[in-house]
């Protein structure tokens, strides 16, 4: 056993700790996030649940490493069984919601009431909403002229890689992975840049790539011709994957660095050229011109860090499952936290004879 108590935190100790607070103070919940990113995305999330009641503190699983990651963080620090009312998971949903129990990891990731998971594949997929590509790119360059209907492309990327993401997840379904990777499968969806211009070229280009993967994985596993299809049709019907949207489910770091970032950087440097061009030739006199370059030129900024700060797939309809999961565990949670402590409250209003009523100003 470790020498130090704060090696040994599980919801209980949290529980112990809110009934050592005032008995009116709001009672608090410990939320576990993987890594620095992840802090500000899942704030916008619980922020909306907070009350006078309860409130949520979120934390890095460890203050001693700097160690990222759901399995880290959730088996190694954390431990399945030390999390509970007061003590939650906010994770990435990885490939874990889609193996379906297929795995112990994705058994505790789905079935665990105290761990939230964002039910796409990363904050990563949220952040790159195509919904919300437009306003992002506007942020990023302070011109809204319409260029390219990021909607649509990334609707069409979607139904072309969709049925070799069907081929990737069937592989780690059936123990195949080692053949035909998440890694291998991301190095075939990727973009080491895209035609702004003519993105039809880009998207042929992707799905010839496709087609050839596909067949060779037909050739190398015949067997799959009884299982692909119900498992295609499970994915659709059951886990309510629609086609047009795969991006979301894809690796997220793949998405944002090899699928979003070419499509959206030319477009970007495009419009910040025009809108630069445009200061030029409407400014009056030379110090004019450079006045309002450098003020036009502090104030855009790098798509990648719009994106990271992008808030709009709060609007995204998965959301409404993350939102449904948390609703679910602050029914248990409030019931538990509130009712210890109205416990606590009356036990220091009718003390027992001989027992000394603990004051609120006893404690921190």
């Amino acid at each position: 056993m470790s020498k130090r108590l704060t090696h040994n935190l599980n919801s209980a100790y949290f529980e112990a700790a809110n009934r050592l607070r005032p008995s009116r103070a709001r009672k608090r919940i410990v939320a576990y996030v993987e890594s620095f990113d992840d802090v500000a995305f899942w704030r916008n999330i619980l922020d909306e649940y907070e009350d006078d009641k309860l409130y949520f503190e979120i934390k890095l699983p460890s203050r001693n490493t700097l160690g990222k990651g759901k399995r880290q963080a959730l088996m190694n620090l954390l431990g399945a069984d030390n999390l509970g009312s007061a003590m939650i998971a906010c994770v990435d949903a990885d490939y874990d919601y889609l193996l379906q129990d297929t795995s112990e990891e994705s058994i505790f990731i789905n079935h665990s009431p105290y761990v939230i998971h964002t039910f796409v594949y990363a904050i990563e997929s949220y952040q790159c909403w195509a919904p919300s590509l437009h306003r992002a790119v506007v942020t990023a360059t302070l011109n809204d002229r319409p260029t390219l209907d990021f909607e649509a492309f990334m609707s069409e990327y979607s139904q072309i890689i969709w049925p070799l993401f069907v081929w990737n997840i069937w592989c780690y379904r059936n123990d195949k992975y080692k053949t035909f990777t998440m890694m291998d499968f991301c190095g075939f969806v990727s973009f080491r840049s895209v035609n702004t211009r003519r993105p039809e070229e880009t998207l042929a280009q992707l799905k010839r790539r496709v087609n050839q993967k596909i067949a060779w994985l037909q050739r190398h596993f015949p067997e799959a011709r009884k299982t692909y299809a119900p498992l295609r049709n499970e994915l659709q019907q059951n886990l309510h994957l629609k086609p047009e949207e795969t991006y979301l489910y894809i690796q997220g770091h793949t998405l944002f660095e090899n699928v979003v970032a070419p499509l959206l950087e030319p477009v970007c440097a495009m419009l910040r050229k025009e809108r630069e061009r445009e200061i030029k030739e409407l400014a009056m006199h030379t110090k004019q011109r450079q006045c309002e370059l450098s003020s036009y030129q502090h104030s855009v900024m790098p798509i990648d860090v719009v994106l990271k700060k992008n808030t709009a797939f709060m609007e995204a309809p998965q959301m409404a499952l993350v939102r449904e999961r948390v609703e679910n565990y602050l029914q248990e949670a409030r019931q538990k936290l509130l009712t210890a402590g109205n416990a606590e409250r009356n036990e220091n209003d009718n003390p027992v004879p001989g027992r000394v009523a603990a004051h609120p100003s006893a404690f921190p």
